[in-house]
């Protein structure tokens, strides 16, 4: 990648790593508003679409540990560019799906190729910026993450409003040429060197099977039927073989994933209580448009707009986020917005079909201001403490347990509607019900963000 003097920042490099991490996201999430159009076509329920989310959310934490050794072994930038082919030639791919198993192999496909575009993006940035601009860094490779998953349900419901849902795809193509070229132009042809690490390959199956069996227990859970021996088994199975695999890599000279970076608190704290946040904030750009629509009939153009409200918190807060981790710290600042987020899911479980519009739109921008805070105050608490020598195995660990987070909170979202489902009591029904957990959730990582030192993070915010 394009090396910058100690003084510069890379600003060309970090709008191609952000720009990936962009489109990566965008699809990720624009499916969302499109579920009922997409079931409907496909002549299947809305949450057994939600397999199109989970899927590709799936792949992305099982391919992402991959991504490390695969650029070790064949260089940054030739990975980059194959990753960004193959993930514009499945979006093709998905556009022309005949049936929703053959979306769904699309949607694998294109995830393999996310999952290598994104951590080799954000770690040629952290690579060559200093502890100085880690901040700036992150900040700058942060707002996809905000805006893409706000922005993806308003675009969802136009296109299918305007056009056909297969567009949500088709439009993958012409930005993923662009995004060839840019990697073409930006970045330089790097050898990989050093020590060749060997491929744990015991390690990548027990992982696999035991995400895969997790997520079918989830997707056995949403089903209108569940099938409780299906449930069972997979359950235990991704518990055995989950553990199984957090042994292999601490055991295995050349792991998966490189678990000792652990050890450093800050980042445990992420990758534990972070991990319980990025559920939750998943969650919630799932369950809105499905609720606006389907419980309280709104169009998927309005549904769409409604959602775009958390942008509006999201961008409008964004500028005083570095600010106030400076001055009060990372802790104090995760603190009081896990508090006050409690408070706010609470006001979603209250929203209903009768709420007032602009009622609606209040505790979305307040509930995307929170987001905002929470998503960036993690995100920069992550790699504070970590040292140079570990940056890389940091990436690997918090890129995958991150996406496997955003699966998850898909999943928790489609399972919580499955099982409240007949919930009349409350102003929204099972919606109103999956938010009182997601509340629950948010309380467990106030807990976590007690739990950390006062001196977490402070150099990365200039106060150490």
């Amino acid at each position: 990648m394009r090396a910058a003097r100690p003084a510069d920042f890379p600003y060309a490099l970090a709008l191609l790593g952000a720009g990936a991490m962009f489109m990566e996201i965008l699809d990720a999430t624009i499916v969302t508003t499109a579920l009922p159009a997409m079931a409907a076509d496909l002549g299947v329920r809305p949450l057994d679409v939600t397999v199109v989310v989970t899927a590709y959310l799936t792949t992305l934490a099982v391919v992402i540990p991959l991504s490390g050794w695969i650029a070790d072994r064949f260089g940054i930038r030739r990975v980059f560019v194959i990753a960004v082919a193959v993930f514009t030639a499945a979006s093709a791919g998905c556009a022309l799906a005949p049936d929703l198993s053959i979306l769904v192999v699309m949607r694998v496909v294109q995830a393999a190729g996310g999952a290598m575009m994104v951590p080799l993006g954000r770690l040629a940035v952290l690579r060559t910026v200093e502890r100085a601009q880690i901040v700036r860094a992150i900040a700058f490779l942060t707002w996809p993450a905000l805006v893409a998953p706000v922005l993806a349900p308003l675009l969802g419901g136009l296109i299918v409003a305007h056009t056909d849902w297969r567009i949500i795809f088709a439009i993958n193509v012409p930005i993923g040429l662009v995004g060839l070229v840019a990697a073409v132009v930006w970045c330089r042809p790097v050898e990989p060197g050093g020590r060749r690490r060997r491929l744990d390959v015991l390690g990548v199956a027990l992982t696999t099977v035991a995400v895969a069996a997790a997520m079918t227990t989830a997707q056995e859970l949403a089903a209108q039927t569940p099938r409780w021996p299906m449930v069972v088994v997979t359950s235990v199975t991704a518990t055995l073989l989950g553990a199984a695999a957090i042994r292999r890599m601490r055991s295995c000279p050349d792991p998966l994933l490189n678990l000792e970076v652990v050890q450093v608190h800050s980042f445990a704290s992420v990758i534990g209580y972070g991990t319980v946040y990025r559920v939750v904030i998943s969650a919630v750009p799932f369950l809105l448009p499905l609720m606006f629509q389907l419980q309280f009939g709104w169009s998927p153009v309005a549904a769409g707009a409604m959602v775009a409200a958390l942008f509006v918190g999201n961008v409008g807060i964004k500028p005083l986020t570095t600010p106030a981790m400076r001055r009060w710290g990372i802790r104090r600042v995760l603190v009081i917005d896990l508090a006050v987020s409690v408070v706010a899911f609470v006001a979603l479980a209250a929203l209903g079909p009768a709420t007032a519009g602009v009622v609606v739109a209040v505790v979305l921008v307040v509930s995307g201001a929170l987001r905002s805070i929470g998503f960036s105050a993690y995100n920069t608490l992550a790699f504070a403490d970590v040292d140079a020598e570990h940056l890389s195995d940091a990436n690997a660990v918090h890129a995958a347990v991150q996406e496997l987070g955003s699966a998850f909170g898909v999943a928790f979202g489609a399972v919580a509607i499955a099982l409240c489902a007949g919930i009349d009591a409350l102003p929204a029904g099972a919606y109103s019900a999956a938010f009182g957990l997601l509340a629950v959730l948010t309380l467990v990582c106030v807990v976590g963000a007690i739990r950390l030192p006062a001196s977490a993070g402070q150099r990365a915010v200039g106060r150490g």
